[in-house]
């Protein structure tokens, strides 16, 4: 064998080059991907949307590192998982895009088949062009696409509800089917539609940790399903699944209909495979749906109330009646009754929106003997949810339990439940299909006290994820931070926000605008007000509903109250009907579509509403004569601003020139959002219109209502005043008398308190958050004098109430009204502020030293890109932050000239924008910063 020579000078040139070229061959990413979500929810089961929306977030592998961001990405959904591993994406492979986009990708790949699951992964680029990891497999479940593909027949019991008995008539029922199974099903997926709640059992487990499932909605035109994953519970042989209906909103009066029985009603629909990855072509071995061979019977469970306004009552629990094995296929069901067949003409669509979920348990921390069988709890806060009672009492007697809002008052509007002892004389009332809320209990009929360790609550809600955080150096913001969200909290129970969870349970829309910025700005809401949206349209066309609910002629009429109706007439509240309301009410349809996307940067909540928006505005526009908009509908369907401080003593519900500039004032303002949406949407001829009746309607405002001489917009009050502001009709040469008018009410004439109420007061707050005016917000939270929140702090509240006052009668102490302190809390005091929709670019804005007494906060807000971290400090004039950007964003940091704080700017991760007298602005790439 010959020996080989070596070639010295090609081996130092390669050498060389090894050592002194960069190699990006096998460079490491200097990011993950994480957060992988469809539809905004992590891993869902039942989508229905055929082109589904997939994002994800980008994580720093090197916390030292700045500038790190997505250059390129590549996305795989494969029918099997086991192709995914192998990087196979059969039904959707992008190949490498060159993009920085990490959210909103609408599936653009093969078609979608009914009751499949897919999988999907991501591979990215960093900043420098190095692959990333491919992150891990995550996985979606499609529902039934087409109404055709439900074979399930709608069943129920025979018993229909009775308006005139002062509790429900209507036992829950429980619904049971055995069948065979050949072989255990590799998967299984069981979708459950139900006009009232349902609990799933499979041999004896309940499926899921959701309760009181589904979300709340509009009976009148659809049922939303819940798909479940049942192939764990599953066995050869014999099985049985249970269903167990609760009556909730299957009785609210504005859902009546011919079509419909009064009644709880569910459908369900089962297919099981026998292979774990079923192919397109693979057919289910067994299917199984609901029809009339299904049985029922009563199960122990009944509502108390009337699910009315004052009615909304509870839950009575007959312990005779229990049965442990009624869904096992131990138990024999001879003496059950057929299931009755219906034929609703509903719509079957997926519920999309977390279910809910019983979360923070509430221990009590008192209990106080009343007599000798009566005993008063005090659970320490005031919540809307679930208790557990270990009680006990004389066999077959009931024990009755109320709730109260107030200490001295046994019950508030009319929440109770019961329990009915079994021979043992001892039990636990727990609670199934309905929800208390109070702060205090009292149970009467029991023959001994019970122990604090025998009470237990919980807070029920719809279980969207906590995204923010806040704490500062006042003791008084602390408390509204943390009371406001609580507060909020509570109303969310069945993917909508209520007013109050105790009186009405009503999703009204001017209610909406003091809560939807706050939970988008302190949670993970998306799905859920893509739904509430989804319930607005569904509304769409008919009034609201004031009056007796159980009057079936009221429900979704072309004509109410001897009027035709427009297209474009919306009811108060939503999926609901019922309440009163005006112009600030219906426009939440155009002023929550565009929050969200400011929010998220979805165009598509633009795309899907924009009819209904449109219909919106020329319904008020079928109401307009020289170019003012008139009073119209019955008693309770013009007002304005609402619950301002004395206002049941001055009048709400009136004709006066304040009332009328306020509902003015509003269109104006929620047409100029009209404007932004249908620009961003491209519909530019409709921008063009709107745009010549902004001019009309603001000439026509100014002449009716504007007095120059003294500079006021009809009584200067701080309503009309915040909102010829917010919806910029001031005249040009008056603007800057207006801003000062507002201040000297404020500060002066209310001595640094508001005056306005819901609608009213969001808009302020929206005005001056807009404006950096945290110098006035600052200085109405901070009091604890009437009106104020710290006045309910003083008055020992642990919630939001409904009005300022705290004795009238009538009003709740837990309540949708003032919780617009929550979204200035994260945008003004900490500073995170949108710029580009959906936080791609933000800003960081610290308050002026003079504007707040603070000294300090801590804040971070999870973007839809990451967690972005705002943490300010003052000690003797001096400021220091602490700033975290998440990956692929960059943020706007802007500082007043006066902050003494040394910002090192390098050209390349921070960069000096713009500097003159008042402020300093600079661009910082994505990275965690001290200064």
């Amino acid at each position: 064998m010959r020996n080989k020579q070596i070639h010295w000078p090609l081996l130092c040139l390669i050498t060389f080059l090894l050592l002194t070229c960069p190699i990006t061959l096998f460079a490491k990413a200097s990011v993950s991907t994480s957060g992988l979500l469809v539809e905004y929810l992590s891993n869902p089961i039942g989508v229905d949307n055929p082109n589904p929306m997939l994002s994800w977030k980008l994580k720093s592998l090197d916390k030292n590192r700045y500038g790190q961001k997505q250059t390129a990405y590549r996305i795989l959904v494969a029918s099997e998982e086991s192709l995914l591993h192998r990087h196979i994406g059969d039904y959707w492979d992008t190949g490498w895009i060159n993009s920085g986009q990490s959210q909103q990708h609408i599936y653009q790949g093969k078609p979608l088949q009914s009751d499949r699951s897919y999988y999907w992964k991501v591979k990215v680029k960093d900043e420098n062009g190095n692959e990333a990891d491919w992150s891990p497999s995550n996985h979606w479940h499609m529902g039934l696409l087409q109404q055709s593909d439900w074979k399930a027949e709608w069943i129920g019991s025979e018993t229909l509800f009775d308006p005139a008995q002062e509790d429900c008539n209507i036992v829950d029922p429980w619904f049971r089917k055995s069948f065979q199974l050949s072989k255990k099903p590799q998967q299984a997926f069981l979708h459950v539609a139900s006009v009232g709640f349902h609990d799933l059992f499979v041999n004896g487990k309940k499926v899921s940790t959701d309760v009181m499932a589904t979300a709340v909605t509009d009976h009148t035109k659809r049922a939303r399903y819940v798909s479940y994953d049942i192939g764990p519970y599953l066995q050869k042989g014999v099985n049985v699944i249970g269903i167990w209906l609760g009556t909730g909103w299957s009785i609210h009066g504005p859902y009546v209909g011919k079509h419909r029985p009064n009644t709880p009603i569910v459908i369900a629909q089962l297919a099981c495979y026998a292979h774990r990855h079923p192919g397109a072509f693979d057919q289910p071995f067994f299917r199984l749906s609901t029809d009339s061979s299904w049985k029922y019977k009563h199960s122990p469970n009944k509502l108390l109330g009337t699910w009315d306004t004052h009615k909304m009552g509870g839950e009575l629990w007959d312990a005779n009646e229990e049965d442990p094995d009624w869904n096992t296929s131990k138990y024999k069901d001879t003496d059950w009754k057929k299931a009755v067949q219906y034929n609703p003409k509903l719509k079957l669509s997926w519920q999309q929106v977390e279910g809910n979920s019983v979360l923070d348990e509430i221990r009590p921390i008192s209990i106080s003997m009343i007599n000798d069988s009566s005993y008063l709890i005090d659970m320490g806060v005031n919540f809307a949810g679930w208790t557990s009672l270990n009680l006990e009492g004389k066999p077959g007697q009931r024990a009755n339990i109320y709730f109260s809002e107030r200490e001295g008052e046994k019950m508030t509007f009319g929440i109770r439940s019961g329990y009915i002892f079994d021979k043992t004389g001892k039990g636990t009332f727990t609670n199934r299909f309905n929800y208390s809320s109070g702060r205090w209990i009292t149970i009467e009929g029991l023959t001994k006290k019970p122990d604090l360790n025998d009470i237990k609550g919980w807070l029920v809600r719809t279980n969207y994820t906590d995204h923010a955080s806040f704490s500062c150096s006042d003791s008084l913001h602390n408390w509204i931070y943390n009371t406001v969200k609580w507060t909020y909290e509570n109303l969310s129970l069945g993917g909508f926000i209520v007013d109050c969870p105790q009186r009405e349970r009503l999703g009204y829309g001017g209610d909406a605008h003091a809560t939807c910025e706050t939970g988008m700005l302190n949670y993970g809401t998306a799905a859920f007000y893509r739904k509430w949206m989804e319930d607005w349209r569904d509304v769409a066309g008919t009034e609201s509903i004031v009056g007796d609910m159980y009057d079936a002629s009221f429900a979704r009429k072309a004509v109410m109250g001897g009027r035709a109706l427009h297209k474009g007439i919306l009811p108060h509240t939503a999926p609901t009907y019922m309440g009163g309301g005006g112009p600030a009410w219906g426009g939440i349809v155009v002023s929550l579509p565009w929050y969200y996307y400011q929010q998220y940067n979805d165009v598509r909540i633009l795309k899907e509403n924009y009819d209904l928006i449109k219909n919106w505005m020329e319904f008020l526009d079928s109401h307009t004569k020289d170019g003012l908009l008139q009073r119209f509908g019955g008693k309770w369907d013009f007002l304005g601003d609402w619950l301002w401080p004395n206002a049941t003593e001055e009048g709400m519900n009136n004709d006066s020139p304040q009332n009328l500039c306020f509902n003015n004032l509003y269109r104006i303002y929620n047409l100029k959002t009209a404007i932004e949406i249908a620009r961003v949407i491209g519909q530019d001829q409709q921008v063009e219109l709107w745009e010549q009746q902004v001019k009309q309607y603001t000439e026509a405002i100014n002449e009716a209502y504007f007095d120059t001489k003294t500079v006021k917009y009809a009584d200067g009050a701080m309503g009309n005043t915040t909102m010829a502001l917010l919806a910029d009709v001031v005249p040009q040469d008056y603007k800057e008398n207006i801003w000062e008018q507002l201040e000297r009410e404020i500060i002066v004439q209310r001595k640094g308190h508001i005056h306005v109420g819901i609608t009213g007061g969001a808009m302020l707050f929206k005005l001056l958050r807009d404006h950096n005016r945290n110098d006035l917000i600052y200085s109405m939270t901070s009091k604890d004098t009437y009106p104020s929140w710290g006045y309910m702090k003083a008055n020992n509240a642990t919630t939001i109430w409904e009005m300022w006052e705290k004795d009238l009668p009538g009003h709740s102490l837990l309540h949708s009204s003032f919780l617009y302190p929550g979204a200035w809390y994260m945008d003004g005091v900490a500073g995170i502020k949108v710029h580009k929709p959906g936080y791609e670019e933000f800003v960081i804005e610290p308050p002026a030293a003079t504007s707040t007494h603070l000294t300090w906060v801590k804040a971070h807000f999870e973007s839809p890109y990451g967690t972005i971290r705002s943490n300010w400090k003052r000690t003797a004039g001096q400021l220091a932050m602490e700033i975290e950007v998440p990956v692929n964003t960059n943020a706007i940091l802007k500082l007043k000239t006066a902050d003494q704080i040394v910002i090192p700017v390098d050209g390349k991760h921070i960069q000096l924008i713009r500097e003159d007298k008042k402020e300093r602005i600079y661009q910082l790439a994505s990275g965690s910063y001290n200064f």
